[in-house]
């Protein structure tokens, strides 16, 4: 039996496709290199173009408000549910764009975006998810990580900031961390931008091309290409050991900044209608209410 012939409607089958297309093998060896970073998948939902993608992006910011709103209102009467969506990828990937052109469909009263930059003396003398858990969306927000407490198993695994065993401890930590937000309503939605070597080059190019862009360049950005290899096998590891069916990774091909935004947009778009958030019920008299309206007349 179809779905059609179900009686099931039919975006159903649209609500789950980039879900599946995009969700990273839970339990299976990761090889980034098998993975085309100039992909567009999706098939009929995919845009073609720059231009398609725009207008898909477009089409999706009411529902996406709406759902928003719907969840906001929810947790005026208990509703614990809320989004994190944690954005991961190497520089130029456009961890930034995404958040400007995709948050940028919903209402930032029910946003809360976090950018995690190199953590503070304050913040070192803590636990490495002990600045993560302060910035955690509250109930009916939809959260943000611009980097995230990855970034312990990634720069801190390349770079050595702290001995490989207390490396491979904080695997396991993230993992403990994560399913304890999924038990408190939280639903986590994890990006990892992919783009490829040949395409951040270009993309330093523009930016030094641009004085307008000279503050997003740094010298080091160059250095960091010189260990590119090893950021891929940082990030192939935390692919690996922190995915599981309740928190798993998404792998977003990233050349293309139209796709990567339409598809991160598709992903929140497809959590939210399976959360499906409710307006609360009414606590007081509406019909007496409308009547006390109508007597000042």
């Amino acid at each position: 039996m179809t779905e059609q012939d179900s009686g099931e409607p039919q975006h159903e089958v649209e609500d789950t496709a980039m879900r599946d297309l995009l969700r990273v093998p839970v339990g299976e060896r990761i090889a980034l290199s098998s993975y085309d970073a100039s992909a567009t998948p999706g098939g009929a939902l995919a845009p073609r173009s720059k231009t398609d993608g725009r207008e898909a992006i477009a089409r999706m910011g009411e529902p996406l408000a709406d759902l928003q709103e719907r969840l906001w209102a929810a947790s005026t009467a208990g509703d614990r549910r809320r989004i994190l969506l944690v954005l991961q990828g190497m520089d130029t990937s456009g961890k930034g764009g995404t958040v400007k052109h995709v948050v940028g469909l919903f209402n930032p009263v029910g946003c809360r975006v976090r950018a995690f930059t190199a953590p503070t003396p304050r913040e070192l003398r803590h636990d490495f998810l002990w600045r993560a858990r302060k910035r955690l969306p509250r109930p009916g927000e939809v959260g943000i990580f611009d980097r995230s407490y990855y970034e312990d198993v990634l720069i801190g695994r390349v770079r050595e900031l702290a001995p490989r065993t207390e490396i491979e401890s904080r695997y396991g930590r993230i993992g403990d961390f994560e399913r304890s937000l999924t038990d408190d309503g939280v639903t986590v939605v994890k990006c990892f931008l992919h783009i490829s070597y040949e395409e951040q080059r270009r993309r330093l190019l523009r930016r030094l091309a641009d004085p307008g862009k000279h503050w997003k360049f740094s010298p080091a950005d160059i250095d960091d290409r010189a260990l590119w290899p090893a950021y891929q096998e940082a990030y192939e590891i935390a692919l690996e050991r922190c995915a599981t069916e309740a928190t798993p990774w998404y792998l977003v091909p990233a050349d293309r900044k139209w796709y990567r935004n339409w598809a991160i947009s598709r992903l929140l778009l497809e959590h939210l209608k399976s959360m499906d958030p409710q307006y609360p019920k009414a606590t007081f008299d509406v019909e007496a209410s409308r009547e006390r309206l109508r007597e000042e007349d």
